[in-house]
């Protein structure tokens, strides 16, 4: 039997072609089947039903443990951004003095002076909001050779090239645990049958804004 996918007769796109996270939750369901499956088990005696019972119940221990483990990694991204706003606010404070920021620049700060409150709807934006503020300023680093000799400035940017890191690897680790919730909740019959009862839905991974899709299509150099 001939290979299905031929990468040498194609077909090809020449153009290529860009992917998106699909911003939609997709609900766990079953049918008469997993209904047919259990009451055949307690049909078959009271012990096969128990076993199944012990089961679902471990399943939805295991779905609330790993919904804790989400909201932790979660946390963490947040505890991230947090610092990254110290940093955006101290960095601003020492170059304000040296040069005139850009005004787009300041008004990004002013919003972060009364403190970032991160939720599951904000988190990508104030992501994207960081990155596109700190970039600026950057710019504004490398123009000035007198801003790169100031130290507590210099070291302040190392630092956020270092949380960036951590927020990139601490995000994997977030979509890891929520692969594994996807995956999970469609294991039939146990798992997919407490998740179905449950009203389990799937989750959305993380994804980055069109704004820094087009950023990196740039030249840099």
């Amino acid at each position: 039997m001939a290979n299905q996918l031929d990468e040498l007769t194609g077909p090809v796109n020449p153009d290529g072609r860009d992917i998106n996270v699909i911003h939609k939750q997709i609900p766990v369901k079953v049918g008469v089947g997993s209904l047919i499956f259990e009451i055949v088990l307690w049909v078959l005696g009271i012990i096969p039903g128990l076993i199944f019972l012990i089961m679902k119940i471990k399943a939805k221990n295991y779905f609330q443990q790993l919904e804790q483990k989400i909201q932790h990694n979660a946390s963490q991204i947040d505890n991230y951004l947090e610092q990254r706003v110290q940093i955006l606010q101290n960095v601003v404070g020492i170059v304000e003095k040296a040069i005139e920021l850009d005004k787009d620049v300041m008004k990004s700060v002013a919003q972060f002076r009364g403190g970032v409150h991160l939720t599951e709807e904000n988190r990508s934006e104030v992501a994207t909001e960081l990155d596109t503020t700190m970039r600026r300023i950057n710019v504004a680093f490398e123009a000035y050779p007198e801003l790169k000799a100031h130290r507590a400035l210099a070291d302040a940017m190392q630092q956020n090239s270092y949380l960036q890191r951590e927020i990139t690897a601490a995000r994997e680790v977030y979509n890891d645990t929520v692969l594994q919730w996807n995956q999970d909740i469609f294991k039939w019959p146990t798992k997919m049958i407490v998740a179905a009862r449950s009203g389990y839905t799937t989750r959305i991974p993380f994804s980055v804004s069109q704004e820094v899709k087009e950023q990196a299509r740039q030249k840099f150099f």
